[in-house]
């Protein structure tokens, strides 16, 4: 419990959520245990949830095949740090490896946990997706702020504006 406590009164991601909010969201997560050098999943899986870490310390690999430098990128976390929370609201793949760095402690939070959430506690999963909403929107911000700065601010809001007006991608967007 005590280590539980250390993610409910840590993680950036849960946050927004009171204390017994917190509380009550990680009795939907599932403790999993990974050894040194085990991967946790793989670029291209689906995305089914995502994962705090209680113990231990992951790498995220993004290996990029059409970068010049082949090397991979790698991020390093560790508890109380999550990954792999936009595989929750939305049908996306994996877009980098993950493999333990040591002996890991993980709680899964999986989309059928958030299924269940969503009909026991509305509000804490309506609070969980803003946090998600708001995630993505700086990861997009983020992501749209250097292309502009690579490809010049015209070229990168119409890639935004084509991607929404696109037919054949409202289909992927609904």
């Amino acid at each position: 419990m005590k280590k539980k406590g250390r993610i409910i009164f840590n993680s950036r991601f849960l946050q927004n959520l009171t204390i017994l909010e917190r509380s009550e969201f990680l009795q939907y997560c599932h403790r999993r245990k990974y050894k040194k050098n085990e991967y946790i999943y793989y670029k291209g899986d689906p995305g089914t949830g995502m994962y705090f870490i209680e113990e231990g310390k992951v790498e995220l690999i993004l290996e990029v095949e059409s970068d010049q430098d082949q090397s991979p990128y790698s991020y390093t976390i560790e508890a109380p740090e999550s990954f792999g929370a936009l595989s929750i609201g939305y049908e996306i793949r994996r877009i980098s490896n993950v493999k333990c760095l040591t002996d890991c402690t993980l709680l899964g939070f999986f989309k059928p946990d958030f299924e269940t959430l969503k009909n026991r506690h509305p509000v804490i999963a309506v609070k969980f997706m803003e946090t998600l909403a708001m995630v993505a929107m700086k990861q997009l911000e983020i992501v749209t702020n250097e292309l502009k700065r690579q490809v010049g601010a015209k070229h990168a809001l119409s890639l935004q504006f084509e991607s929404l007006m696109n037919p054949n991608n409202n289909d992927e967007l609904l």
